[in-house]
């Protein structure tokens, strides 16, 4: 069957302030120079791809002294028009979740201030009427279970072994509602063996695409807009009739974040 691209309703949040002045991830190193006005073309771009896809993107405030908040998928979740806050593991982004959480309720939405560690779309990705949670870094299997009660859709959790892939959507995305690609190695065995019996027709990523963030995707179901570097994600998305388009968040990279932790998705409907 033909593929066909959904319209979607994105938050994103400008990096005016980016920078990276700590380390919370392996791919943070205080010691290297950030280009913040880089970083905002390169982001600027994305912005403009979505739009351009005729996809309808808003935009939360940058607040001053959280150089994180760009990577809005960490700021929640949303699913069926139910927002669950983000609890962050971290001091340093702390902050971020009470930001997020009150612009969505200051829109009407019904919300959840979490008691237990979740950080957004970071590890809680919807496929279909399930979640795919990941665990291990970050988020905790009690911040799932609150996930799963709140959110009202079945949870799967997913152990992440390689710190690298510190969270679920640089080693995993959604590409469908029934089809997604992983890299193997950044998860335990037994969530592995999860993954095969779930999605035996997976698209599998190789370690080198994983490291140039090939995984940190967003998909609307036709159009996969991902980090140019991932040249052999993009060729084995076009053998499956998806249309990838290459973009280039070098700058943001250093902060551990490309396409999908710039992009929280807000999905209204069941």
């Amino acid at each position: 069957m033909p593929r066909t691209a959904r319209p979607l309703r994105l938050l994103m949040c400008r990096p005016a302030h980016f920078e990276v002045s700590y380390a919370i991830n392996p791919w943070m190193d205080p010691a290297k120079p950030v280009d913040t006005a880089l970083a905002v073309a390169q982001w600027e771009r994305l912005y403009e791809l979505y739009a351009e896809l005729g996809h309808r993107v808003e935009l939360i405030d940058p607040l001053p002294g959280l150089p994180d908040m760009v990577y809005a998928a960490n700021g929640a979740t949303v699913v069926g028009g139910r927002v669950l806050g983000a609890r962050f593991r971290d001091a340093e982004r702390a902050a971020e979740g009470p930001a997020y959480l009150e612009w969505f309720r200051s829109r009407g939405f019904t919300v959840h201030d979490p008691v237990h560690v979740n950080e957004g779309e970071g590890d809680l990705l919807l496929a279909g009427r399930r979640l795919l949670a990941g665990r291990g870094f970050r988020s905790t299997t009690a911040g799932h279970a609150e996930a799963g009660e709140f959110l009202r859709r079945p949870v799967i959790g997913l152990d992440l072994v390689d710190p690298r892939f510190y969270h679920l959507d640089t080693a995993l995305a959604v590409l469908d509602t029934d089809e997604i690609m992983y890299y193997p190695g950044a998860f335990s065995a037994g969530s592995r063996a999860v993954l095969r019996r779930l999605y035996p027709d997976a698209v599998l990523v190789t370690e080198e695409d994983a490291e140039a963030f090939g995984l940190n995707v967003m998909s609307d179901g036709l159009h996969v807009v991902l980090p140019e570097a991932a040249t052999g994600v993009a060729a084995r998305l076009r053998e499956r009739g998806f249309r990838p388009i290459g973009t280039d968040l070098s700058e943001l990279l250093k902060g551990g974040g490309s396409v999908k932790c710039c992009t929280l998705e807000i999905r209204e409907g069941e």
